[in-house]
Protein backbone atom coordinates (compact mmCIF):
# COMPACT_ATOMS: atom_id res chain seq x y z
CA UNK A 1 0.00 0.00 0.00
CA UNK A 2 1.52 3.62 -0.78
CA UNK A 3 2.47 5.47 1.91
CA UNK A 4 1.61 9.26 3.09
CA UNK A 5 4.84 10.90 1.10
CA UNK A 6 3.59 8.83 -1.95
CA UNK A 7 0.33 9.67 -1.74
CA UNK A 8 1.44 13.75 -1.31
CA UNK A 9 3.76 12.94 -4.44
CA UNK A 10 0.92 11.82 -6.52
CA UNK A 11 -1.42 14.65 -5.26
CA UNK A 12 1.20 17.09 -5.97
CA UNK A 13 1.28 16.07 -9.31
CA UNK A 14 -2.97 16.60 -9.90
CA UNK A 15 -2.29 19.69 -8.34
CA UNK A 16 -0.36 20.36 -11.47
CA UNK A 17 -2.45 19.08 -13.69
CA UNK A 18 -5.51 21.25 -12.15
CA UNK A 19 -2.83 24.20 -12.78
CA UNK A 20 -2.64 23.05 -16.82
CA UNK A 21 0.99 22.28 -16.12
CA UNK A 22 2.20 19.00 -17.77
CA UNK A 23 5.16 18.20 -15.59
CA UNK A 24 2.38 16.88 -13.36
CA UNK A 25 2.43 14.14 -15.33
CA UNK A 26 6.16 13.10 -14.38
CA UNK A 27 4.92 13.21 -10.76
CA UNK A 28 2.27 10.06 -11.43
CA UNK A 29 3.27 7.00 -12.16
CA UNK A 30 1.33 5.77 -15.64
CA UNK A 31 2.84 2.38 -15.77
CA UNK A 32 0.96 -1.23 -15.49
CA UNK A 33 2.03 -1.02 -12.13
CA UNK A 34 0.85 2.31 -11.25
CA UNK A 35 -2.24 1.80 -12.92
CA UNK A 36 -2.75 -1.50 -10.48
CA UNK A 37 -1.11 0.48 -7.47
CA UNK A 38 -3.45 3.52 -7.92
CA UNK A 39 -6.56 1.12 -6.68
CA UNK A 40 -4.77 1.32 -3.16
CA UNK A 41 -6.93 5.12 -2.93
CA UNK A 42 -10.10 2.95 -1.92
CA UNK A 43 -8.06 1.73 0.90
CA UNK A 44 -7.22 5.64 1.33
CA UNK A 45 -10.70 6.50 1.11
CA UNK A 46 -11.87 4.44 3.59
CA UNK A 47 -12.37 6.46 6.46
CA UNK A 48 -14.22 9.00 5.30
CA UNK A 49 -16.22 6.31 3.55
CA UNK A 50 -17.15 5.41 7.07
CA UNK A 51 -18.27 8.93 8.00
CA UNK A 52 -20.99 9.04 4.76
CA UNK A 53 -22.08 6.12 5.64
CA UNK A 54 -22.93 7.00 9.19
CA UNK A 55 -24.50 10.07 7.81
CA UNK A 56 -26.46 7.78 5.64
CA UNK A 57 -27.62 5.36 8.11
CA UNK A 58 -28.94 8.65 10.08
CA UNK A 59 -31.10 9.61 6.88
CA UNK A 60 -32.08 6.09 6.58
CA UNK A 61 -33.35 5.46 10.18
CA UNK A 62 -34.77 8.61 9.57
CA UNK A 63 -37.46 7.81 7.71
CA UNK A 64 -38.17 4.16 9.79
CA UNK A 65 -40.48 3.37 12.38
CA UNK A 66 -38.31 4.25 15.99
CA UNK A 67 -37.49 1.09 16.66
CA UNK A 68 -35.85 0.42 13.78
CA UNK A 69 -32.40 -0.33 13.25
CA UNK A 70 -29.97 -1.22 10.94
CA UNK A 71 -26.87 -4.40 10.63
CA UNK A 72 -24.09 -5.38 9.24
CA UNK A 73 -25.70 -6.25 6.19
CA UNK A 74 -26.61 -2.56 5.65
CA UNK A 75 -23.40 -1.79 5.63
CA UNK A 76 -22.14 -4.21 2.95
CA UNK A 77 -24.44 -2.94 0.73
CA UNK A 78 -23.27 0.44 0.99
CA UNK A 79 -19.74 -1.15 0.32
CA UNK A 80 -21.23 -2.51 -2.77
CA UNK A 81 -22.48 0.90 -3.69
CA UNK A 82 -19.10 2.72 -3.47
CA UNK A 83 -17.38 -0.11 -4.82
CA UNK A 84 -20.06 0.06 -7.94
CA UNK A 85 -19.45 3.97 -7.97
CA UNK A 86 -15.30 3.68 -8.12
CA UNK A 87 -15.19 1.04 -10.79
CA UNK A 88 -17.98 1.86 -13.20
CA UNK A 89 -17.41 4.92 -14.47
CA UNK A 90 -13.87 4.20 -15.35
CA UNK A 91 -15.45 1.16 -17.29
CA UNK A 92 -17.32 3.69 -19.48
CA UNK A 93 -14.15 6.32 -19.86
CA UNK A 94 -12.80 3.19 -21.28
CA UNK A 95 -15.44 1.97 -23.57
CA UNK A 96 -15.38 6.12 -24.68
CA UNK A 97 -11.38 6.07 -25.06
CA UNK A 98 -11.49 2.85 -26.73
CA UNK A 99 -14.39 4.16 -29.22
CA UNK A 100 -12.50 7.22 -30.63
CA UNK A 101 -9.52 5.12 -30.60
CA UNK A 102 -8.00 6.85 -27.72
CA UNK A 103 -6.95 4.26 -25.61
CA UNK A 104 -3.54 4.75 -24.74
CA UNK A 105 -4.56 7.25 -22.36
CA UNK A 106 -6.73 4.86 -20.20
CA UNK A 107 -3.90 4.42 -17.92
CA UNK A 108 -4.07 8.33 -17.16
CA UNK A 109 -7.09 8.48 -16.64
CA UNK A 110 -7.50 6.03 -14.21
CA UNK A 111 -4.43 6.96 -12.18
CA UNK A 112 -5.50 10.34 -11.86
CA UNK A 113 -9.17 10.18 -11.42
CA UNK A 114 -8.64 7.33 -8.55
CA UNK A 115 -5.59 9.69 -6.76
CA UNK A 116 -7.99 12.54 -7.15
CA UNK A 117 -10.58 10.47 -5.35
CA UNK A 118 -8.94 10.79 -1.88
CA UNK A 119 -8.69 14.44 -1.62
CA UNK A 120 -12.37 14.35 -2.61
CA UNK A 121 -13.04 11.63 -0.39
CA UNK A 122 -11.48 13.21 2.76
CA UNK A 123 -13.20 16.85 2.11
CA UNK A 124 -17.10 15.26 1.42
CA UNK A 125 -16.29 13.13 4.57
CA UNK A 126 -15.55 16.38 6.26
CA UNK A 127 -18.95 18.11 5.12
CA UNK A 128 -20.96 14.86 6.21
CA UNK A 129 -19.34 15.01 9.42
CA UNK A 130 -20.59 18.68 10.05
CA UNK A 131 -24.04 17.21 9.68
CA UNK A 132 -23.65 13.86 11.65
CA UNK A 133 -21.73 16.07 14.99
CA UNK A 134 -23.73 19.93 13.93
CA UNK A 135 -27.44 18.76 12.85
CA UNK A 136 -28.11 22.45 13.40
CA UNK A 137 -25.57 22.65 10.10
CA UNK A 138 -27.66 21.48 7.57
CA UNK A 139 -28.57 24.21 5.78
CA UNK A 140 -24.69 25.62 5.14
CA UNK A 141 -23.68 22.29 4.82
CA UNK A 142 -26.21 22.12 1.57
CA UNK A 143 -24.57 25.16 0.18
CA UNK A 144 -21.15 23.99 1.26
CA UNK A 145 -21.98 20.43 -0.78
CA UNK A 146 -23.16 21.92 -3.93
CA UNK A 147 -20.22 24.59 -4.48
CA UNK A 148 -18.16 21.09 -3.67
CA UNK A 149 -19.78 19.16 -6.54
CA UNK A 150 -19.07 22.14 -9.08
CA UNK A 151 -15.66 22.54 -7.62
CA UNK A 152 -15.26 18.62 -8.41
CA UNK A 153 -16.76 18.83 -12.26
CA UNK A 154 -14.16 21.98 -12.41
CA UNK A 155 -10.81 19.70 -11.21
CA UNK A 156 -12.40 16.73 -13.08
CA UNK A 157 -12.50 18.82 -16.27
CA UNK A 158 -9.11 20.46 -15.91
CA UNK A 159 -7.37 17.32 -15.73
CA UNK A 160 -8.84 15.52 -18.43
CA UNK A 161 -8.46 18.30 -20.51
CA UNK A 162 -4.45 17.76 -20.03
CA UNK A 163 -5.31 14.21 -20.56
CA UNK A 164 -7.05 14.91 -23.92
CA UNK A 165 -5.03 17.38 -25.02
CA UNK A 166 -7.38 19.77 -25.00
CA UNK A 167 -10.10 18.58 -27.30
CA UNK A 168 -13.56 20.01 -25.96
CA UNK A 169 -15.89 17.85 -27.13
CA UNK A 170 -13.68 14.59 -25.82
CA UNK A 171 -13.12 16.56 -22.25
CA UNK A 172 -16.82 17.04 -21.86
CA UNK A 173 -18.04 13.53 -22.96
CA UNK A 174 -15.19 12.34 -20.46
CA UNK A 175 -16.60 14.32 -17.76
CA UNK A 176 -19.71 13.26 -18.38
CA UNK A 177 -18.96 9.70 -18.40
CA UNK A 178 -17.23 9.87 -15.47
CA UNK A 179 -19.83 11.35 -13.08
CA UNK A 180 -23.58 10.74 -15.07
CA UNK A 181 -23.36 6.55 -14.69
CA UNK A 182 -22.03 7.28 -10.97
CA UNK A 183 -25.19 9.11 -9.96
CA UNK A 184 -27.59 6.99 -11.27
CA UNK A 185 -26.08 3.96 -10.82
CA UNK A 186 -25.94 4.95 -6.98
CA UNK A 187 -29.77 5.96 -6.65
CA UNK A 188 -30.48 2.96 -8.73
CA UNK A 189 -28.26 0.09 -6.59
CA UNK A 190 -29.62 1.81 -3.21
CA UNK A 191 -33.55 1.52 -4.26
CA UNK A 192 -32.59 -2.27 -5.39
CA UNK A 193 -30.42 -3.34 -2.58
CA UNK A 194 -33.12 -1.40 0.05
CA UNK A 195 -31.57 1.17 1.42
CA UNK A 196 -33.03 3.71 0.20
CA UNK A 197 -34.99 5.96 2.42
CA UNK A 198 -38.59 5.65 2.05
Amino acid sequence: MPGLREVQYYLAGLWLLIRLDPRGFRYLDLSERGVNRSFWAIAWCLPPMGISWLWWRQVFLRSMPPEADVGFAFYVRLGFVELANWFVPLVFAGLLLLAFRMGERFAPVVVSVNWLGVPLSYINGLLLATVVFLPGSVGLVSLLLLAFMLAQVFVLARILRMICHGHPLMVGAMTLAMLVPSMILSEYLQHFLGIYPV
